[in-house]
């Protein structure tokens, strides 16, 4: 007797979203069904990877996270050449951590030509992110999309309370945008409706619901994204019909179980790796279109899975 599989039926379809320019701009986005349910639907892009690194501050990350890039540490441009030349990344994602106005709290003309060095350096696409602190973001990455006007570079965080000056930057200078809010499908619909209105473009438009790390809230993490996927697939929400981005290893990174010795748990390097690889295939199976990662060997782990899924 054969079994009849129940398959779910979809009205919504993710949007594309490109950034980056010429032959290396990367597409993400466009599944017409729930992550990897590719016998329900068109899967759209496979999930991508960014690199990430800081400007700043990266001394101070667990030793097993420094150690593939110890001798470009301080030097943003050679670490993103490096991650593109040697590693193979697509895309890069680089933490403006020196603007932080509880650390070095560096110059916005400082910021600037970090960004612009990191991009001369490259040829992938770069994603651009401030600190969440919202003065201080507001200011440098305002600059950053008028500096770099036409590179189409993902700016991220716009918040609600900065979506007016990072958003008419972004709209005006030829960048992508990435809404950013506390875990909640409704404040990610609202912000995303505010940015539409202010006139940027769904086609350059991500959104980040926030994530934690594993052990550290990544179930709530998960069922909000599941459910921003819900709401554009099945709901027909097209405010929530954009691809979702995680910047997942500054959360899996800073948590103590990165760090801690403990022969219990093993060898703290290998725990670290797997934590990270953990959380992003969990935040794949939710939903995401595009991660932010650190390790090289968590990246390869997940590249591998996304491979064979795909």
């Amino acid at each position: 007797m054969g079994i009849d599989i129940v398959k779910e039926t979809y009205s919504g379809k993710i949007r594309e979203v490109e950034f980056g320019t010429g032959d290396k701009a990367v597409k993400v986005g466009g599944a017409g069904a729930y992550p990897f349910h590719w016998f329900e639907g068109e899967m759209g892009n496979p999930p991508r990877i960014a690199w990430e690194l800081w400007d700043a501050g990266a001394e101070d990350w667990p030793d097993a996270a420094k150690e593939p890039f110890a001798d470009v540490i301080g030097d943003p441009a050679a670490w993103a050449k490096k991650l593109q030349d040697e590693f193979g990344a697509e895309i890069i994602s680089l933490r403006l951590q020196s603007t932080d106005p509880n650390g070095m709290d560096a110059s916005v003309e400082s910021a600037v030509e970090t960004v612009k060095k990191v991009l001369s350096a490259i040829e992938v696409p770069l994603i651009v992110c401030g600190v969440w602190n919202q003065a201080k973001d507001q200011e440098v990455l305002r600059k950053v999309a008028e500096e770099c006007e036409g590179k189409n570079i993902a700016i991220c965080p716009v918040e609600e309370g900065t979506y007016k000056q990072v958003g008419a930057g972004v709209l005006g200078f030829g960048q992508t945008a990435v809404s950013s809010t506390p875990i909640d499908v409704n404040l990610a619909k609202q912000l995303n409706t505010l940015l539409g209105n202010l006139g940027v473009k769904d086609d350059r438009l991500l959104i980040y619901p926030t994530t934690g790390g594993l052990g550290y809230g990544l179930e709530y993490s998960f069922s909000v994204i599941e459910r921003d996927r819900m709401a554009a697939l099945v709901q027909q929400d097209d405010k929530m019909q954009q691809p979702i981005v995680c910047f997942l290893s500054f959360e899996t990174w800073k948590a103590k179980e990165s760090r801690m010795e403990d022969e219990k748990m093993g060898p703290p390097r290998e725990r670290a790796i797997a934590i990270e690889a953990i959380t992003a295939v969990v935040l794949l199976s939710a939903g995401a279109d595009l991660l932010v990662m650190r390790h090289p060997e968590a990246i390869a782990k997940v590249r591998e899975l996304i491979k064979e899924l795909c």
